[in-house]
């Protein structure tokens, strides 16, 4: 049963807002509320699925958060030009929207970061002692954003570039515990995302991590999740060799074919491309691609992930892997294949999608994480389980039981 939605108007807050993907989101929810484009790669729009009372493009309202100063009409056009995934014609039919999105756009926090993405921010940042500081300022725009656009619900979501790995300690077991470590000065308890998240759920506002980033991924964030009753979900999308790997290596412990190893090498340009190529921010990525397998076969094969940046794919990007197996008879055999697509494309309408289901289960009452919705992340919260097909089935029903709600 399709519902039609009831023209609320609900805000999406982006953190890494003028990024490709970012950019993208943006691009597309102007471009669907204009009819110049279809539905196709939203999930939530798909004809498999059973659709509750999901907001329509057009009821969103789009600000953010960036450390650079630009505008989404300024990126679109980068990545036209880069990477030709607009055209200069919808870009500037979308103008409009573009416009008035990028005024809602505030500057945000680089505390705990590393050169790899302070590099990348512009001048007259504004600094924090501590997080509850970066904390306080954040709260105070998404305020302001709602207030400003009379908006129903905002949801946050973390477009940004992908963190360091970040160790939780202590302080990150209880919610008590955690708030008491906010003002300490000298290893501020969190990162840059960690401050995005504690800043939306502490304000009852539904949260999603795209990124393989901390965010909220701890004992204390779920505790302030339950406490604020909202819902959470993440993280790390899964957009395109990780979406394969998931779908292709139940067929191997299907046919109980004895995979002995499992190559993948990426490669890609554009900001993303460019943080990954220092060692520390591509550890948190390798980490996410690579925990798929031994969940699905239930042994780990040898396996590599690389990821390497090749500045003149921008917005591109392309996988080759190769897997040795074992068939009968002791009889080894391989498979390869090359995944080729255009990451923002790819990210954007899933961000969309993530957005709408947060939206949606904030207005039912849901709190906690959000493990219906693991067939989107690489590391879903929630949930060991990474069997896509077995990921799927969860979300349908969830999609099922909503839509009769």
């Amino acid at each position: 049963m399709v519902v039609m939605a009831n023209h609320r108007r609900v805000g999406l807050w982006l953190i890494g807002a003028f990024g490709g993907v970012g950019s993208t989101v943006a691009m597309g929810l102007a471009a669907m509320s204009r009819g110049l484009t279809s539905t196709t790669g939203l999930v939530t729009a798909g004809p498999t699925t059973s659709r509750p009372d999901f907001d329509a493009p057009a009821d969103f309202v789009i600000g953010g958060h960036d450390i650079r100063k630009s505008c989404f009409k300024e990126s679109a056009l980068g990545l036209n030009e880069r990477s030709g995934i607009f055209t200069a014609r919808m870009i500037e039919a979308c103008s409009p929207d573009l416009q008035a999105w990028s005024e809602n756009v505030q500057l945000g926090t680089v505390l705990q970061s590393n050169e790899a993405i302070t590099a990348m921010a512009s001048s007259g940042l504004p600094t924090a002692k501590h997080p509850r500081e970066a904390i306080d300022r954040v709260q105070a725009d998404l305020k302001a954003f709602q207030k400003k656009h009379d908006l129903e619900q905002v949801v946050v979501v973390n477009v940004a570039s992908t963190e360091p790995p970040f160790v939780a300690g202590p302080e990150h077991q209880s919610l008590a515990a955690l708030q008491a470590a906010l003002s300490r000065v000298e290893n501020p308890v969190l990162p840059a995302s960690g401050i995005y998240a504690y800043a939306a759920m502490d304000l009852g506002l539904a949260y999603v991590n795209f990124t393989p980033s901390f965010g909220a991924t701890s004992p204390a964030m779920n505790e302030l999740a339950l406490l604020k009753k909202v819902p959470y979900a993440g993280q790390d999308g899964k957009t395109g060799e990780t979406l394969l790997k998931t779908v292709l290596a139940p067929m191997f412990a299907a046919r109980n074919l004895k995979v002995h190893s499992w190559i993948g090498h990426n490669i890609l340009g554009g900001g993303d491309g460019r943080v990954l190529n220092n060692p520390e921010n591509k550890a948190s990525k390798v980490k996410s691609k690579d925990a798929s397998l031994p969940a699905i076969l239930g042994y780990k094969p040898q396996s590599l992930v690389s990821i390497e940046y090749v500045e003149s794919l921008d917005d591109w990007k392309t996988a080759w892997d190769h897997i040795h197996f074992e068939g009968f008879l002791g009889t080894k055999m391989a498979m390869q294949f090359t995944w080729q697509g255009c990451d923002s494309i790819l990210a954007a309408p899933l961000v969309i999608d993530l957005a709408r289901l947060a939206l949606f289960a904030r207005r039912q009452g849901q709190a906690g994480v959000m493990a219906e919705v693991a067939c989107f992340f690489k590391s879903p919260l929630g949930t060991t389980e990474q069997d896509f097909f077995r990921q799927w089935k969860m979300f349908e029903e969830y999609l099922g039981r909503a839509a009769r709600s």
